[in-house]
């Protein structure tokens, strides 16, 4: 329910993005990001995720089309080495529509990681009273060049897989349109909805999913960093207790941890960043196979690692942090990389000095 309320208002802010850009007469297209309140969070995510929708669209329905049209053949008349060649082909046509993707992506990350680090490090500056200088030190450079490479990486990685998933599922539809005596047309028109499910289609949130993650491992390293330079040792989880807030964020807040466990977690990301889910993996709501019992969990190398038996979630409930038995103490969470935001998909927590 909670993810679903989630959801509901990313949408709602992504409305309010749209009118303000289709507005631009009266508006600038980009605005200083502003993550001073869970609204103006929600804002900069719905900002940031349309701007990369925009940047994909037109690639992936002309990827979609390159494929299609050597994939729209007489498959009766071809040789098992003729489908292969044909899957192949289409493959490579569709890579060359959005081969540009991840430099178009990587410019909408590298123009919002600096402004992401700034106005972390402002409102830490000017709200919260910290006494770090103005200007980014070496680690916030770090880590805008860490956040531009990891983030375009990750959209290629997703690029490649889904190419990947179009040429298994080609070849499968052939193969099942053929044994049941389809004509031409017919499996083309199978073929066209795979590409469109598999190349253009994704979920309406992929994106908000996106820059939420960016967003938030941004803030939080930049918090991180900040803290460091004002010699602040430990740090609180801060989570918006409302009625969207998951079990995840109410486990979480209010749990201290050390400034210096954050930054090694960051600089093990940093120096094996294709390791990021298993380094910093996200916390999930399920049930125990075994036991039946709801409990929160994280999937490390394909190993299910529970964190917390949830008592009460408290999902939906106002101010109320919900009742949950840990099964690992603070530190083992620290270890296994769960000690800063963002703890799941769209997650709004953030960092505060204890």
């Amino acid at each position: 329910m909670s993810l679903h309320h989630d959801l509901s208002i990313v949408s709602e802010a992504r409305r309010i993005a749209d009118e303000l850009l289709a507005n631009r007469q009266h508006v600038p297209l980009r605005k200083a990001m502003d993550l001073s309140t869970p609204a103006s969070f929600d804002l900069a995510v719905a900002r940031m995720a349309m701007a990369l929708r925009k940047q994909t669209e037109a690639s992936d329905r002309d990827a979609v089309q390159a494929a299609v049209a050597v994939l729209d053949v007489d498959w009766r008349a071809t040789s098992s080495g003729e489908r292969s060649r044909l899957v192949e082909q289409a493959l490579v046509e569709a890579g060359r529509r959005t081969a540009t993707v991840p430099r178009a992506i990587e410019t909408v990350i590298a123009d919002n990681a600096n402004d992401l680090v700034s106005s972390t490090r402002n409102d830490l500056r000017h709200r919260q009273g910290l006494t770090i200088a103005a200007d980014f030190n070496a680690l916030d450079r770090r880590i805008v060049h860490h956040l531009v490479s990891s983030e375009t990486n990750f959209v290629r990685d997703e690029y490649g897989r889904r190419q990947a998933a179009l040429g298994l599922r080609a070849r499968e539809v052939v193969a099942a349109g053929l044994e049941a005596g389809l004509g031409r047309e017919d499996i083309t028109r199978d073929l066209a909805r795979v590409a469109t499910s598999t190349l253009s289609t994704r979920s309406p949130f992929y994106w908000e999913v996106v820059a939420g993650s960016f967003i938030g491992r941004g803030r939080s390293y930049a918090q991180l960093s900040a803290f460091a330079e004002a010699g602040i040792e430990r740090y609180r989880i801060e989570s918006v207790l409302d009625e969207r807030t998951t079990p995840v964020c109410r486990f979480l807040h209010g749990k201290v941890f050390s400034v210096g466990s954050g930054l090694r977690t960051f600089e093990r990301v940093e120096a094996n960043p294709s390791a990021l889910k298993d380094i910093t993996p996200w916390i999930r709501e399920g049930r125990n196979p075994e036991t039946g019992q709801r409990e929160l969990h994280v999937n490390r190398a394909g190993e299910r690692l529970p964190v917390a038996e949830v008592l009460r979630s408290g999902v939906s409930v106002k101010d109320d942090e919900g009742e949950f038995r840990a099964t690992r103490g603070d530190r083992e969470l620290a270890d296994l990389g769960c000690s800063f935001p963002p703890l799941h998909a769209l997650c709004r927590s953030s960092v505060t000095v204890p």
